[in-house]
């Protein structure tokens, strides 16, 4: 029996409870307005096995925005339709020691994108999703996610309000510098397309499903190209602070700062964890303090 399927209600539930006394000690997001409405107190997680089992606890039915959580799967998309060479043309694979919407950290690799979980990348790869306008790419990429994973993801057209109402003034600096490098074609639609990817919403059993995608083998798409994601997951998908983290716990994971975190077990299943109190990286505390716990209890670290 795999570890994930030897779980008890009463080892979650203690989990659970340690990770909510924490979470208060994390800040919502305040920068767009409709996150900041958020309570930081709310906590939830879902577990899918692979063998279709799945467990759940807390505050299951909070829909959320996936924020940075998508920039994994747009990277899983872009390799799917596109492949890798042309994919890690546009954007590198190295960790940056730099905040997530650094422009230093952009200049000082000549604008070209560290990798694909800070925003100059998702940026870049924004640019580059099939569709015409940046409303069409998200509908195509969201059916998708959607039809790939079984789960029932949407654009949230009032976070998407709020989020343009209070537009990162740090993402148009990154994406100015990104066009004058000549790494956009379109830096309008680039944003804008970025912008509402980062609004598709869900709840924390669509977020497992969808790390389920890159925990199981799946015939609809390349066992290669999960490996690739799980791998710039491990290295870049919690910021500045993921070899911190690939230490503690040793699970590809990625984090957002609408408060989801998903962290993919190899072969067996995914967790994820909703909970808006962040850290000053801008990763859950709750969540990060619950899948800590969860997978040194029952040693799950990919490294053995």
């Amino acid at each position: 029996m795999k570890r994930l399927e030897r779980l008890t209600t009463t080892e979650l539930s203690a989990w659970v409870q340690q990770a909510k006394t924490q979470a208060k000690q994390g800040r919502v997001a305040d920068r767009i307005p409709q996150l900041a409405l958020a309570d930081p107190g709310w906590f939830a997680v879902h577990i899918c096995c692979e063998s279709g089992k799945t467990i759940s606890f807390g505050d299951t039915a909070c829909v959320f925005p996936l924020m940075s959580v998508i920039k994994t799967f747009s990277l899983l998309y872009l390799l799917e339709h596109l492949g890798a060479e042309t994919v890690f043309g546009w954007v590198g694979v190295e960790p940056s020691d730099a905040p997530f919407n650094s422009l230093e950290q952009l200049i000082a690799d000549r604008g070209h994108p560290r990798n694909p979980m800070i925003n100059s990348g998702a940026i870049t790869l924004a640019d580059k999703l099939p569709g015409k306008e940046a409303s069409d790419r998200t509908f195509l990429f969201c059916q998708w996610l959607n039809q790939l994973a079984g789960c029932q993801l949407r654009l949230d057209e009032v976070m998407l309000a709020s989020v343009r109402l209070t537009r990162s003034t740090a993402n148009e600096a990154i994406a100015n510098y990104l066009a004058e490098a000549g790494h956009l074609e379109n830096l309008e639609t680039a944003l804008d397309t970025y912008e509402q990817i980062c609004c598709i919403s869900g709840r924390v059993e669509d977020l497992a499903l969808l790390g389920k995608l890159l925990a199981c083998k799946n015939g609809n798409f390349s066992a290669q190209n999960r490996r690739i994601v799980n791998a710039v997951m491990s290295t870049c998908g919690l910021y500045e602070a993921s070899a911190e983290f690939a230490v503690r716990i040793g699970l590809p994971m990625k984090s957002g700062i609408g408060g989801g975190l998903v962290a993919i077990v190899p072969g067996e299943g995914a967790i994820a964890c909703y909970s808006p109190g962040l850290d000053n990286i801008g990763n859950p505390v709750a969540g990060l303090v619950f899948v800590e716990a969860f997978s040194q209890k029952l040693e799950l670290s990919i490294f053995g």
